[in-house]
């Protein structure tokens, strides 16, 4: 039987087609998958620990809101002026290094504009930031019983803690499985240790 003849053009020309996908520089997205995904994480985390250990002392359900609450102000504050401050110090760098290098002023200046707003990635860390803290306090709001209530603060942050630890996976192509046991471990880590101290520190407070 003939062998069938081979186009060496038409095979270089899928796998020049294919190349794109598979060269896909995942590391690109990272600017602002680190200020949703992980805004969201840091939010949930710190809310929650906050509810957590003035729960440990205090089990007024009013006490519990009104920490989460102040957590979330403050902490979606903090992750504004941070992500502002970091991303304006870059602009800044790389403008300097422009008006420095007049040899690489055309690629310096593609590099600049490739850099996020600092206004969108302040919002956008505040608004990510926000929607974790979000998780704690909707699972107390409505929960009277004490015992209950911390129950369902520890389920809603662990499914919550495991959807962002899938999607900050899927999104940057790492491996899920681990990256969602970590998020997950680490969450629940920070939530008892902040638990555990603070129920230690409420009773010598009151011996």
């Amino acid at each position: 039987m003939a062998a069938i003849p081979i186009d060496d053009s038409v095979h270089h020309q899928t796998t020049l087609e294919l190349e794109p996908k598979d060269l896909f520089d995942y590391s690109k997205r990272s600017q602002w998958l680190r200020a949703a995904v992980l805004g969201a994480n840091d939010g949930l985390v710190s809310t929650a620990s906050l509810m957590m250990g003035v729960g440990a002392v205090k089990k007024d359900m009013k006490a519990m809101i009104l920490t989460g609450f102040a957590g979330l102000v403050a902490g979606a504050c903090s992750m504004a002026i941070g992500e502002f401050v970091s991303v304006y110090s870059q602009l800044d760098i790389e403008v300097a290094q422009m008006k420095r290098d007049i040899n690489r002023r055309d690629i310096v200046k593609a590099e600049v504009e490739n850099l996020p707003n600092p206004w969108q990635a302040a919002a956008a860390s505040a608004l990510a930031f926000s929607l974790g803290a979000i998780v704690p306090l909707l699972a107390v709001s409505f929960i009277k019983p004490y015992k209950m209530r911390i129950l369902a603060v520890v389920i809603a942050v662990t499914i919550a803690l495991a959807v962002f630890g899938w999607l900050g996976a899927a999104l940057g192509r790492a491996p899920a499985v681990k990256s969602t046991i970590r998020v997950v471990v680490g969450g629940w880590m920070a939530m008892g240790i902040t638990y555990g101290l603070t129920s230690l520190i409420g009773i010598e407070a009151i011996h």
